[in-house]
């Protein structure tokens, strides 16, 4: 039996996602984040790193949500969600992949961070923190964040899905980065390809049943 190990409002709803889109049986560990919004030690017990998603299958043990969803589409995948190997299609299909945790994360989890600094320090400091993190998000963090949208933008208007034409797993890495850029940023709320994009995922019936799965732990932080 596969075992998810789901860290509640967390990039590990994808894994749910690709499962349910494979139609593979699987458990799932619901884990609730702390007062500091930290994923709980007994995490540590599945991986060293105690983080989230982490896959179990028959005693192995995958984590990273970009390992797990090649790991499970090369093992139960049977071809399916991904584009024919040596295509353009294939080769856009890799890039996002990939691009949504190592390009696309970042500033948006950076923005988060920054964003809460203020909440975390004795009061006598906060409006110097504060001013300090409102500078950072300003002249660093949404300058990127912008570039990144406006191109997912252009790059949905060359089929309605990131690797073309045809919903593949590159979608599936891809919605959280969207999801949580919908949530925190009025640009993004500005661009109808990604709305309508966040229509089409939430349509499908795998996407529905994974967040049935979880309930109230689905979902991005805010």
């Amino acid at each position: 039996m596969l075992t998810v190990h789901y860290l509640e409002k967390s990039r590990a709803h994808r894994i749910l996602w690709l499962l349910e889109e494979l139609e593979l049986d699987y458990q799932v560990v619901t884990y609730k984040r702390g007062p500091d919004y930290r994923a709980p030690d007994t995490l540590k017990k599945v991986h060293p790193l105690g983080k989230s998603p982490v896959l179990e299958d028959e005693g192995l043990v995958v984590a990273e949500s970009g390992a797990i969803l090649e790991y499970l589409l090369e093992t139960y995948g049977a071809g399916r969600l991904k584009p024919a190997v040596g295509t353009a299609e294939w080769a856009r299909y890799l890039y996002w992949l990939h691009a949504a945790e190592g390009s696309a994360m970042p500033p948006l989890v950076m923005r988060l961070v920054f964003a809460s600094i203020p909440k975390r320090v004795p009061f006598f400091i906060r409006p110097v923190a504060a001013m300090i993190s409102k500078g950072a998000i300003k002249s660093f963090i949404d300058p990127q964040l912008r570039t990144q949208i406006d191109y997912w933008s252009d790059e949905l208007a060359r089929g309605g899905w990131f690797a073309g034409g045809a919903f593949t797993a590159a979608d599936i890495a891809m919605s959280y980065p969207v999801e949580a850029a919908l949530s925190r940023l009025p640009e993004a709320k500005s661009k109808p390809r990604l709305l309508a994009y966040s229509e089409a995922i939430k349509a499908r019936p795998a996407y529905r049943r994974a967040e049935a799965k979880v309930g109230d732990a689905a979902g991005v932080p805010s």
